[in-house]
């Protein structure tokens, strides 16, 4: 009798299972341990005897769903499978958590709002696993549970890391505000954003009012008016120069390694430097994992892949990386990004007697994390990434009958390491250090086919860094106490071999600071207030720096809290254009040190003040500020009308206002933010002293809404903003004596305002026990609109013609990842 016409049976067919464990007891020389009462009134169709053990036993497990485990290769045990339930809170506040994750052997599960959450297991000496990111990953057999009721289970705060959640969910779930003042992601819990299916950290926080990007360029993030240069990007503490792929259309960092992310605009920790707009720290998992796990994603953009191998209980490596598709096809999403970044330059367009042909571009990054934790007290990170772009083209052209072909290339990329290492000497006090390289390198080399020229161009930065920081807690007090050193190189190159012309500029600057900070929290939680100072000595310049940074919080009643942050901060870097056509066009922008004269030191002095309102679901947060920022030059502010060839040093005011309103109810959270700034430019020798800034987005507004369950996240939303200063020529007298440009007065125009419609949604499935999945498909500027994002003018013939860069048009992207 074959297994498929037993299968086909009646019930009426069915015998004891007993009587079949005994045929294969007789048959495979093995022993079943069980309860005697365990298998009383169970009754099965009789199985082939020509199917092997492992057939067998999985018919069994079908037919009754009772779970055999193999305890040795001549014994197995049978069991009833285990159905266990539970609620999940945070030790302090009894608050529940939502997003913990729930692991068994063969089985998972996440909690909802409630903190509640429902596993079936199939033995009671399985380790159940419980993780959630800030609190201590609880590890336990399934036998010292309760099993009866669905008991609570308390998880304790992990207290070498984050502040708790002041407020979850502040914009979708997964996005919170911590009692630290920032804003964190943890990607984890996250559900969706309107266009993007990708847990992109660096398009992610643009959605948080007072962040947005004047080109739509994740390499030219915009915080509260700030250039992108003026924010300190960090990626597990390691400072990265290089943000992008392609360029800046996509985030350079791995989503599928990067599993959290503070933002920060105000009231930084005296811990960290630079950034003086603002701060965006990315952080990878902090816990061992001790099971292997892997993720592998496709979309028409790339391709990815995650995997975490556990070494031994003390030790585990997770590797990620992406490679782009350009290599084996060509899709028509990969199509509007490449012309996107080509667009109106020499990669996209040349003179009209050169023709461009075999455009080839390429990206990947590779990431890796180790983790070891060799006792109790002790903590051991190792980091490891590289990011790669590369772009090249040919140019042709027919010089004196001949038809010459030259090859124009443009590389950017990135190597990083770090080496963090914890220390907890007692429940009171931790000790850290952090260490870090960074390498950056821009280089392009242009071929110029009609003159038979090579320009080589380079920018290379690389920092190294040593951070020593002590953390003491008593009661309701932190003390913080460190110390870093910091050296940076920046090398810019410019090789011409005809006529012969080499410059290469080499600075190095090094910097020592030294901080302390104290953090007081009262017993009601109610009031909280966080005071440091960092002081920075340049020494090149012999110049020291004073820093004092404070932030303030303070509950009224149950519903309403008020905060108060101030800051003053500096850097050594920033980001300047020397000629629009650098590396090609692809990438004006080149980093470059300080000299403490034409290049000032930045300094920046802000403040801030807000009210938060949360009740039953409804959140209302508002903010307003004023924030100083001395040292800028007209280099670093992405100039492309007029003063787009000056050299000239000055400084920014801004003073806005934040504003997030939100209602969540049921499996919805639908937004509204509105951000409005001031933004002022002042430079002395200038003709006008006082003009808008090109970073001047009067007014931004984003209505959006999320719907999440356990299989859908769908979003959809709208991003209106005014647009962006410009400068245009003056009428009737457009060109003057130098056959340039003669321009009106500086930015007392505007490009016409921003409109992008966007959604997206992603379903989750599973394809087994041990697989599940997730396929999604997003669209980006729904009604196709063209809006420019920024233009310039040059001379021909005695006419000014006007040149405009515009932003993605419609695009479509779709994803697939399966998880084991």
């Amino acid at each position: 009798m074959s297994f498929f016409t037993a299968q086909g049976q009646s019930t009426a067919s069915k015998i004891p299972i007993s009587d079949v464990l005994e045929q294969i007891t007789k048959t495979h020389s093995i022993k079943f341990n069980y309860e005697s009462s365990l298998l009383k009134d169970i009754f099965v169709i009789p199985i082939s005897k020509e199917l092997s053990l492992n057939s067998k036993i999985r018919n069994l497990e079908k037919q009754t769903n009772l779970v055999f485990e193999r305890v040795s290769d001549f014994v197995y045990s049978i069991t009833r499978a285990i159905r266990f339930c539970g609620y999940i809170k945070d030790s302090e506040l009894q608050e529940p958590l939502s997003g913990a994750t729930i692991n068994g052997k063969f089985a998972y599960a996440v909690t909802d709002e409630n903190g509640y959450f429902d596993i079936e297991l199939k033995s009671l000496n399985e380790v159940l696993t419980i993780r959630h990111i800030g609190f201590k990953t609880i590890e336990r057999q399934v036998r010292f549970f309760n099993l009866e009721d669905c008991e609570t289970i308390s998880m304790l705060i992990q207290q070498e890391i984050i502040a708790p959640v002041l407020i979850e969910t502040y914009l979708v779930r997964g996005i919170d505000k911590r009692q630290d003042w920032t804003t964190s992601i943890d990607y984890k819990r996250f559900s969706l954003l309107p266009g993007l299916i990708e847990s992109d950290v660096l398009q992610t926080v643009q959605a948080l009012p007072g962040i947005l990007s004047v080109d739509e360029t994740v390499s030219n993030i915009n915080i509260r008016g700030g250039s992108h240069d003026q924010n300190l990007i960090l990626w597990d503490d390691i400072k990265m120069y290089q943000t992008g792929h392609f360029f800046g259309l996509i985030s350079s960092f791995n989503p599928l390694m990067t599993q959290t992310a503070n933002v920060i605009n105000n009231g930084t920790d005296v811990a960290l430097t630079d950034g003086v707009s603002g701060t965006i720290h990315m952080q990878t998992d902090k816990q061992i994992d001790s099971k292997f796990n892997g993720v592998f994603g496709l979309n028409f953009i790339n391709a990815e892949v995650f995997s975490n191998i556990p070494i031994g209980n003390k030790s585990s490596l997770q590797i990620a990386s992406r490679k782009s598709l350009d290599d084996f096809v060509r899709t028509p999403t990969y199509d509007v990004y490449f012309d996107r970044v080509t667009q109106d330059t020499e990669a996209q367009n040349n003179v009209s007697n050169v023709t461009n042909s075999n455009q080839e571009f390429d990206f990947y990054d590779a990431s890796l994390r180790w983790l070891y934790q060799p006792t109790d007290r002790d903590f051991i990170r190792l980091n490891f990434i590289l990011i790669n772009n590369d772009l090249s083209f040919n140019e042709t052209a027919n010089i004196n009958g001949i038809s010459r072909t030259r090859r124009s290339n443009i590389s950017q990329n990135s190597l990083a390491v770090g080496l963090n290492y914890k220390r907890q000497w007692s429940e009171k006090l931790f000790s850290s250090i952090n260490i870090y390289n960074s390498e950056y390198k821009l280089e392009a080399l242009n071929a110029d086919v009609l003159s038979n020229q090579l320009q080589l161009q380079e920018n290379i930065v690389s920092e190294t860094s040593v951070l020593f920081n002590n953390l003491y807690e008593q009661n309701q007090w932190r003390f913080n106490l460190g110390y870093q050193f910091t050296e940076t190189e920046v090398i810019n190159l410019n090789d011409i071999d005809l006529p012969r012309f080499v410059r290469r500029d080499e600075e190095i600057l090094r910097e020592h600071s030294a901080f302390g900070q104290v953090w007081y929290k009262n017993p009601n939680n109610d009031f909280s207030i966080r005071g440091g100072v960092r002081a920075n000595y340049l020494t090149r310049f012999e110049k020291l720096i004073i820093e004092p940074r404070l932030s303030i919080r303070k509950s009224i009643g149950e519903f309403i809290d008020i905060e108060a942050q101030g800051e003053f901060k500096h850097q050594s870097t920033s980001q300047i254009v020397n000629f629009q056509n650098d590396f090609l066009g692809i990438e004006k922008r080149r980093w470059q040190l300080t000299d403490n004269d034409s290049i000032p030191v930045l300094q920046s002095k802000q403040a801030s003040i807000g009210i938060l309102y949360k009740n039953n679901g409804w959140l209302l947060d508002a903010k307003g500020y004023y924030k100083m920022i001395d040292g800028i030059t007209t280099q670093s502010q992405s100039f492309t009308t007029k003063y787009e060839f000056a050299k000239e040093k000055g400084s920014y005011d801004a003073f806005g206002f934040e504003f997030l309103f939100k209602k969540t109810f049921s499996n919805f959270n639908s937004w509204l933010s509105y951000s409005y700034i001031n933004n002022t430019y002042t430079f002395e020798v200038l003709e006008e002293i006082e003009f808008p800034s090109n970073f001047d987005i009067t007014h931004s507004i984003t209505l959006g809404t999320t719907y999440s369950d356990t299989s859908w996240n769908i979003s959809a939303g709208v991003n209106y903003r005014t647009g962006k200063p410009t400068s245009i020529p003056l009428s009737d007298d457009e060109i003057d004596n130098d056959d340039d440009v003669n321009f009106d007065e500086a930015n007392n125009e505007r490009l016409l305002d921003y409109i992008r419609i966007d959604a997206s949604a992603i379903y989750k499935f599973k394809l087994s026990d041990a697989l599940r999945s997730e396929i999604g498909a997003s669209i980006w500027n729904i009604s196709n609109r063209e809006n420019s994002i920024n233009n310039y003018y040059r001379v021909n013939n005695d006419t000014v013609n006007r040149f405009s860069r515009f932003s993605l048009g419609l695009t479509t992207n779709a994803v697939i990842r399966i998880y084991f």
